[in-house]
């Protein structure tokens, strides 16, 4: 079995961006310091290593280029480089001016493993401004051949080359030369289109005052659009500065996110390498449906591109993941990302109900309060909908509901979330009622027995969800929900006449570590007064339970029921779901990925207000655990109370099962295929952290 922990068993390469310190028209000094990095990247386990514009000659050589003992000098290099390659890991990505026929031509040379795959000629020539590269070269339309002869192989040369490697699904790399992608239709548009995931940039790029940041939006932007990754190197030490300035600006984007950046400035030569997941661009791609329509309005020009396959030698071995995974997916760990995320999920909820109530033309909403996480998002969502609506918020008909588990801690807070809110507050003790059930169906607790089973549970559910729509029927109001996204998920919830059910649900697709971060937000932002807000602290620290089942004892200060202990921690189980449904990624990958974002927790940043006894790590036998519990309660047994949810606001772009939204799956599926890919490619546990 491949080894568990190398990005190249979960879809991963990494990609080396490399700026050597070079010597104006000097090829042998050139080779030797493009040569010492790629070294450097063969170390790392790189797969593509990425070098500036002309790097084997130097970019600012102007009418040398003309000269014939610096082409010959670069083609003496350009041998070295190659049989050199034979012992080196990555696909290097050099620049060098190549005379072919009666023109000469800036050009990417792609080198693997002693051979040149091919040869790429820059497409647009720029001669404005500071730029006459016109004056020397060539462009890559003015080619007559396809093929040319270097060092004694016969070799493609053209922009329309795409390189394939044929044993890593998804690794298809496509190279363009520095003003090829600041032009309308960049060639790696049309490559990307064509099937490519990699996007490589060789550039010279002299440095002006705000270029930089233009350079960052361009590749951003490049990477988003074409759902790729976008490399990109710019010259460094050594060029001449007769004219001009350079910074060695390196960059690594996948899908519009900076996953890597050089030092600008650096006196000495620099390489980045960050880890590209191109199973995500796949799945990206595959999504995205307009991504293929664009495809098809340009098929002709897309079937005329040549695909060079090479078979690449995936290092053996660990090799860890470099990047860091987010513990939290829908939470940023950055206060100020997270304030902002906090601020749109809030309003977007706020906004949802706001909607709903002006359409039916009700001005009044029912929501039981439990003093738990989810109840107390969706009221605190119900009297800001009421703020904005110049509605007083005595209009929220809140009910308290104790039942047989009800603790003092919960009921507290309830009682006094309610009373700080100032909403029309009500207590209903469902007891009753629910033994009339109990004793209606025959169920032994009704005999005074100690048996607490799902019956004895949805009895209490279900009455209170009765309750609600009952008191909204009698006071012509709207039953607020209060379940949640990760509860959906897993299948928490009681189905119809239970928590599963209302006419609006604001947190339809709020996972509960989100809902604990809006809570947060809410106190710490000053949304409502200081009593509220300590109340709001006083909700966030207690446990997480359904409160079903009494405690064997007669302390009822505290809740007895841990639903985690039953379901698994929620911080596990809103990554597992957050990787399952927004990309769908296999288990084992998603395994991967768990491992390397909670396994140590001293490694990688925390959301700052988290206490730090909520700061926990978990190992892999424990991830692997949970995952399974994922997998068989996700898709095998609650599909079903998923297939028939009342409506509420998506929010995030992993956040919603609706079967009108994001997740349409039959409820007679099985989890085997699952299960068994995770018991097949995860091992029992391993020693100690991912050490990335």
């Amino acid at each position: 079995m491949p080894a568990f922990n190398s990005i190249y068993t979960h879809g991963f390469i990494r990609a080396a961006v490399c700026i050597p310190s070079l010597r104006v028209a000097t090829p042998e000094h050139n080779v030797a310091r493009t040569l010492a990095l790629a070294e450097r990247a063969s170390a790392a386990n790189a797969a593509v290593a990425l070098f500036p514009e002309l790097g084997l000659s130097a970019y600012t050589c102007d009418d040398l280029f003309q000269q014939d003992a610096l082409l010959e000098g670069v083609l003496n290099a350009l041998e070295r480089l190659v049989n050199a390659s034979r012992a080196l890991t990555p696909v290097l990505l050099v620049g060098a001016p190549l005379r072919i026929d009666s023109g000469l031509y800036n050009c990417a040379v792609v080198i693997y493993r002693g051979r040149i795959l091919g040869i790429v000629p820059k497409s647009y020539i720029p001669n404005y401004r500071e730029f006459y590269e016109k004056r020397q070269f060539s462009a890559a339309r003015d080619a007559i051949r396809q093929t040319v002869t270097l060092a004694g192989d016969t070799v493609p040369f053209g922009a329309d080359l795409i390189f394939t490697a044929e044993n890593i699904p998804g690794f298809t790399l496509h190279v363009e030369i520095c003003e090829d992608v600041w032009v309308p239709a960049p060639p790696s548009t049309f490559a990307a289109l064509a099937g490519a995931t990699i996007l490589a940039n060789l550039s010279a790029s002299n440095i002006t005052i705000g270029k930089a940041d233009y350079r960052r939006m361009l590749c951003a932007a490049q990477s988003g659009v074409c759902l790729a990754a976008y490399l990109y190197s710019a010259a460094g030490p050594g060029e001449s500065t007769t004219d001009l300035a350079w910074d060695g600006h390196a960059l690594i984007y996948e899908l519009g996110e900076l996953l890597a950046e050089s030092e600008r400035f650096a006196r000495d030569e620099q390489i980045i390498t960050a880890d590209i997941d191109i199973e995500r661009i796949v799945q990206e791609r595959m999504r995205t449906t307009s991504f293929a329509d664009s495809s098809g309005d340009h098929r002709e020009r897309l079937r005329a591109m040549r695909r060079i396959p090479f078979t690449f030698e995936t290092p053996t071995g660990d090799v860890p993941l470099q990047r860091t995974i987010a513990r939290f997916p829908y939470v940023p760990a950055d206060p100020v990302r997270r304030d902002e995320r906090c601020y749109e999920a809030y309003n977007i909820q706020v906004h949802g109900l706001m909607k709903r109530l002006v359409s039916t033309g009700i001005e009044k909403v029912v929501i039981g309060v439990s003093g738990g996480l989810d109840s107390t998002q969706a009221l605190i969502v119900a009297a800001r909908t009421m703020d904005r609506l110049n509605l007083p918020r005595t209009n929220i008909l809140a009910y308290t509901m104790p039942g047989f588990a009800t603790s003092e801690t919960t009921l507290t807070n309830a009682r006094n979330l309610m009373r700080a809110l100032g909403v029309s507050a009500g207590e209903i003790d469902i007891r009753p009622s629910c033994m009339q059930m109990l004793r209606d169906i025959e169920h032994p607790f009704a005999r005074g027995e100690p048996v607490y089973d799902v019956t004895f549970e949805n009895v209490q559910a279900g009455d209170r969800a009765s309750h609600l729509f009952r008191l909204a029927n009698m006071h012509g109001a709207l039953v607020v929900g209060t379940g949640d996204l990760s509860e959906l998920a897993l299948g928490w919830a009681t189905y119809g006449v239970g928590d599963h059910m209302s006419h609006y649900n604001v947190n339809a697709s709020a996972p509960k570590t989100l809902i604990q971060h809006l809570i947060r937000w809410v106190a710490d932002s000053g949304q409502f007064d200081d009593t509220t807000s300590a109340i709001l602290r006083s909700i966030l620290s207690t446990e997480i339970s359904p409160e079903l089942v009494p405690p064997d004892g007669a302390d009822h200060s505290r809740p007895a029921q841990s639903t985690q202990a039953i379901i698994g921690p929620y911080e596990l189980q809103d990554f597992n779901l957050f990787y399952i449904t927004r990309y769908g990624f296999r288990p084992s990958k998603v395994a991967f990925l768990a491992w390397n974002a909670w396994s140590d927790a001293t490694r990688g940043e925390w959301p700052p207000e988290l206490p730090g006894d909520e700061r926990r790590q978990y190992d892999l036998a424990t991830i692997r655990r949970w995952l399974e519990v994922f997998l068989w309660r996700f898709f095998k047994i609650s599909q079903f109370k998923r297939s028939a949810l009342p409506n509420g606001p998506k929010i995030g772009s992993g956040g919603s099962l609706s079967p009108r939204g994001d997740w349409r799956a039959p409820s007679d599926a099985e989890a085997d295929v699952w299960l068994d890919e995770l018991r097949r490619n995860v091992p029992e546990n391993l020693i100690g952290s991912c050490g990335s």
